[in-house]
């Protein structure tokens, strides 16, 4: 439909029509010029009534016709591929969500597993300190506790050479008592008589 057609208001196009219909009914049931006859003789069956009967029906209906099916049509169309602009701008902006949660997703899932990988190693790096502090500190505790064992070892030792160089000593100083007739128990002698097993010891 042109635009200046569109421009003519509805009602004025079904008056219009009307008047048509009406008049091309009223020519062709009164006006019959002889040369319909000519026409219709030569094969061309021609009738302004029925011709202007046509014309008016079709200006009174196509506009009725656009009211009632072609308007509503138009609108439901209209109202469909904006339904359809909008789910399809849903979709996309759906689309561009999920792309940026996906995006988002895989950055937090790298940033734990990284701190996750550093949780892991600082623990490491702590048990294997701690192994090496204990190992340390036994190292140590054993160290001491055989250095307090030789200690001990050493001072038994002293202690039994000492009684036992006491005892041979009055031993010795008995048996010169004995032999002399005589005390031979004196710092003296006693001194002689350690040295002399001391000596011994050593060349042993």
């Amino acid at each position: 439909m042109s635009q200046t057609s569109s421009s003519v208001p509805t009602p004025v196009k079904v008056v219009v029509g009307l008047a048509l219909f009406v008049g091309g009914a009223f020519l062709h049931s009164s006006w019959h010029p002889e040369f319909y006859k000519t026409l219709e003789g030569q094969g061309v069956p021609l009738d302004f009534g029925i011709t202007l009967s046509a014309i008016g029906v079709l200006l009174f209906t196509f506009p009725i016709i656009d009211m009632f099916f072609v308007k509503p049509l138009q609108a439901a169309l209209h109202e469909r591929n904006s339904a359809l602009e909008t789910t399809f701008s849903e979709v996309e902006e759906l689309r561009n969500e999920m792309t940026t949660m996906k995006s988002n997703y895989e950055k937090q899932l790298a940033a734990t597993e990284a701190d996750a990988r550093e949780k892991i190693n600082s623990q490491i790096k702590e048990a294997q300190a701690l192994r090496q502090s204990v190992m340390s500190e036994a190292t140590e505790k054993a160290d001491a506790l055989v250095k307090q064992a030789q200690e001990e070892i050493n001072m038994e030792k002293n202690r039994v050479l000492a009684d036992l160089r006491s005892h041979v000593t009055d031993l010795a100083l008995a048996a010169a008592e004995k032999v002399v007739a005589e005390n031979m128990d004196t710092d003296r002698n006693r001194k002689l008589i350690a040295d002399f097993v001391q000596q011994a010891e050593v060349a042993k």
